[in-house]
């Protein structure tokens, strides 16, 4: 694995930044009910806890690979291509929750600022299913080549974390004000904010 291992590592610590990408909530809750605006923030938040453990767990299993100095060149391209493809799911999954739960309601410009959410999650989730695509196609018969391949995914791997720094922020248009309070009354994000606080602390 001469070669192979600091690549991966280099992987790793692309990923490392974006662990989890939850809502960006805060432990505020919301003093005045809105029922519309709390139905449709139960509609993004029910689904998050088990997204978030999905995302966690892939990006978990590609820093193990990358840890993993006895890990041969097949095993490592196994370990990674599954994470891509849970971490391609997961947000595929969560952009799909918010374009079903639909636009904030009496939020201005909420259509629009849903809109864009969808868009940079899909986006998101298309990259890591390309990412995989590559990983699977790596030469794993000639050390050589399979070392160099990763040095190539590694590489992208930066254009997808400024991927996925613009979900991020498209995330956080959509959690203000009204929208946020009602995200941060509901279990399910409850759940994420501790979680993602658990995992920036480990």
């Amino acid at each position: 694995m001469e070669g192979t291992d600091p690549v991966n590592k280099k992987l790793a610590a692309a990923l490392s930044g974006g662990a989890v990408l939850a809502l960006a909530l805060t432990g505020c809750t919301s003093d005045e009910g809105n029922p519309e605006l709390d139905a449709w923030a139960k509609k993004v938040c029910d689904a998050v806890p088990a997204q978030n453990a999905k995302i966690s767990a892939a990006y978990v299993a590609i820093t193990k690979a990358a840890k993993d100095t006895t890990s041969t060149p097949k095993e490592l391209q196994q370990a990674d291509s599954q994470a891509f493809q849970d971490l391609a799911d997961g947000y595929k999954a969560r952009a799909g929750v918010i374009d079903t739960a639909g636009a904030p309601p009496g939020v201005e410009g909420g259509a629009k600022i849903k809109q864009d959410v969808v868009k940079q999650l899909t986006d998101l989730s298309a990259a890591y299913a390309d990412l995989k695509k590559r990983v699977d196609g790596l030469n794993t018969k000639d050390q050589g080549k399979f070392a160099s391949g990763l040095k190539d995914v590694s590489a992208e791997m930066k254009q997808v974390e400024t991927q996925r720094k613009s979900a991020v922020n498209a995330l956080k248009k959509l959690e203000s004000g009204d929208t946020k309070k009602a995200l941060t009354s509901q279990e399910g994000c409850k759940q994420a904010a501790s979680a993602s606080a658990s995992a920036a602390d480990s």
